[in-house]
């Protein structure tokens, strides 16, 4: 097996030189020959990006510290280059700030091979080469055609190069192998291109390229070069559970925009791409946060959709399919059961059973609420049809914590309703927890024994409700809760307090909070629900655990033990970074919408918070924002339904690093 990995891990190595050799000159892109007039600073920047790029491919994994300093020097570069133009262009620097973030998180991450020489016979090098550069030419060709006239000039001239060094490739794999059938093959493109430009100019030669890339790629050998199976690239892309948590949920995304951008969707008939895409993924996501009103801009096949991308993104694609799959006398693989259980956080025991468990007091919760829930719709004048549609949308909504409603108010209308506010407020509660939290509620409330995760989860959610519900009460006594009884104002604050930490529905008017109602919604809209529920935020169990380390802390207490038991360093360090992340994601957030929207500070704070944790609330910033400002919410609702702590684990490996003992050093840190 490790001769296997050397060898996969060279060929790999193959791969990224022969794709640098036809990237390397796309920074000399980045300067304009009219300024070489004032200065030709720009071209010196833009020629020590390119060379430091092919040095970087070239030393990476034979010298990774000299691979990372030139790798780091080129995205110093690029950066200065690109600086100026990603603040006058808010729709460039979201997409340049990921690729530069990933770029930079890649090189500080990488481990070369340790200098192992087992490589293979020349002309499988040269043919690694080749093909990988002519892979990333046919992009360069894509690019060429959507390129606009001022640019695509030069850089017609640089696929050019491109596709010239990728042919050069191929044509000395030829020679090292001394196959005829090659050479031939090279002097035929390199001759199609030549006579296309001289007979027929340089209008047609971007479609030339692309075919004969297409070709040069069926024609090329691709693996079984060890005798093994070569792993392919949905398999790289599936294998990991991080990356295809993300593509099922990015996946169920496109498909929910394509949906509620047909005409049957929406009263008046269609509506436009990034406003379905918005609500796609909102609804995917179990946000809440619409540019669209859902009463009234979507139709009854409109709705519908919605609700069943809400089911679907809040209970998990794959634990959907899994449990389809053993309801129909399919077994997973191995590989299959690992990823699930790794998504799931959970043993690999009984792993359909409890998903098979979890699904039916989904629906069994699900449909008591919808039930009840008509049934008090219709006592408050709603039609019977309209009460049990009403009933099911909200129950299934509420249960999943997406916030969406079919009252343009949302529940502001119900907020002098107690049954309404309080079987809402369960089912938030009950989906916040998580099925499998819920369905041991009874025995703890029995004094039976529970795991200790779930018994953290159960203590700071009823911490934290009655925390929300006393300080609601204290601030908005007089403000938001005004005009009510006392016995509404109890109601409502208690139907806030579980709505604001995951769900999004309100019952009061959020336009006129004090400041210091403001906080303590952030407060807790960021930590969120419980681990294994359709909540976002930051998890009540890792605000519990930071919370017992800090009372064993300051008790100079030298171990962190709860209810007789130690929590593990790793578990207390895996908290840490789940908050941090989610610390730093949320700054960034913040700092791109305050930098592209004309929307008060405040308001912006708010808009991330909800979305980054899934809540779906607002102070009324979402019908303010732009093109772009919809582009970033809609990231950051993406971010928070997977995670955080997810996007920085999408560049990771599921290797663990082994680590030695080394000495313990104090440090000072007051």
């Amino acid at each position: 097996m490790k001769v296997a990995e050397h060898f996969y891990s060279s060929l790999s190595r193959f791969g990224l030189e022969g794709a640098s050799l036809v990237l390397f000159p796309l920074p000399l892109l980045l300067f304009d020959r009219a300024e070489m007039i004032g200065g030709n600073w720009r071209f010196y920047l833009a020629l020590l990006a390119s060379c430091s790029s092919l040095i970087c491919a070239f030393s990476l994994h034979r010298r990774p510290l000299l691979g990372k300093f030139f790798g780091l020097i080129c995205s110093a570069a690029i950066l200065a280059l690109i600086f100026f133009h990603v603040l006058a262009d808010p729709f460039v620097a979201l997409p340049a700030a990921i690729i530069y973030i990933g770029i930079v998180f890649f090189l500080l991450d990488f481990r070369g091979d340790g200098g192992v020489n087992l490589y293979p016979e020349a002309f499988v090098r040269y043919t690694q080469r080749a093909w990988w550069a002519s892979f990333v030419v046919m992009f360069l060709v894509l690019l060429d055609l959507l390129m606009p006239a001022s640019v695509g000039g030069p850089y017609l001239y640089i696929v050019l190069f491109s596709f010239a060094m990728a042919q050069l490739l191929l044509f000395l794999a030829a020679l090292s192998k001394r196959s005829t059938s090659y050479l031939c093959f090279t002097l035929f493109t390199g001759l199609s291109v030549a006579l296309s430009a001289c007979f027929f100019g340089m209008g047609n030669i971007a479609t030339l390229i692309l075919f004969l890339n297409i070709l040069t790629l069926v024609v090329l050998p691709r693996g079984n070069f060890l005798g093994g199976r070569r792993e392919l690239w949905w398999e790289v892309l599936f294998d990991h559970p991080a990356r295809i948590l993300l593509v099922s949920f990015l996946s169920l995304s496109v498909f929910g925009t394509f949906l509620l951008s047909f005409p049957f969707a929406t009263e008046a008939g269609g509506v436009g791409l990034l406003d379905a895409a918005f609500t796609s993924v909102s609804a995917v996501c179990v946000t809440g946060l619409t540019v669209l009103d859902t009463a009234t801009d979507f139709s009854l096949w409109g709705q519908i959709a919605i609700l069943l991308l809400i089911q679907f993104g809040g209970l998990g694609i794959m634990s959907i399919t899994a449990v389809a799959l053993h309801a129909m006398g399919r077994r997973l693989s191995l590989k299959q059961e690992r990823i699930l259980t790794s998504i799931a956080d959970s043993g690999s025991q009984g792993l359909l059973e409890s998903l098979s468990t979890i699904l039916k007091f989904t629906f069994v919760v699900e449909g008591v609420g919808a039930s009840l829930l008509a049934l008090v719709f219709y006592c408050t004048g709603d039609t019977p049809l309209l009460a049990i549609w009403r009933g099911i949308f909200t129950a299934i909504s509420a249960f999943c914590n997406a916030g969406f409603a079919l009252q343009s108010d949302s529940l502001v209308s119900y907020q002098t309703n107690p049954f309404v506010l309080h079987l809402v407020a369960i089912l938030i509660i009950l989906g916040g927890l998580a099925p499998a939290t819920s369905l041991i509620i009874p025995s703890w409330l029995r004094g039976k024994a529970i795991s200790i995760p779930a018994r953290i989860a159960l203590i700071t959610s009823l911490a934290l409700l009655f925390t929300g519900t006393f300080f609601i009460l204290a601030f908005e006594w007089n403000g938001a809760l005004a005009g009510l009884s006392i016995f509404d104002k109890i109601n409502n604050a208690w139907f806030q307090s579980a709505s604001l930490r995951t769900a999004g529905f309100n019952s009061i008017e959020f336009a006129h909070l004090c400041s210091s109602s403001f906080l303590v919604m952030l407060f807790l809209m960021f930590i969120g629900g419980s681990p294994g529920s359709t909540a976002g935020g930051v998890k009540t169990v890792s605000i519990g655990i930071l919370a017992i380390t800090f009372w064993r802390n300051i008790t100079n207490r030298h171990h962190v033990i709860f209810q007789g038991r130690v929590i593990s360093p790793s578990t207390i360090f895996r908290a840490i970074t789940v908050i941090i992340s989610g610390m730093i994601v949320w700054f960034f957030l913040v700092l791109m919408l305050t930098t592209t929207q004309q929307i008060f500070a405040r308001d912006i704070v708010f808009e991330v918070t909800s979305a980054l944790s899934t809540v779906g609330l607002t102070l009324g910033a979402t019908p303010l924002l732009d093109g772009m400002g919809k582009v970033i919410v809609m990231l950051a609702m993406f971010i928070g339904r997977i995670g955080p702590t997810t996007i920085f684990m999408l560049l990771s490996s599921d290797e663990e690093r082994s680590s030695q003992r080394r000495p313990e050093v104090k440090i000072s840190l007051t």
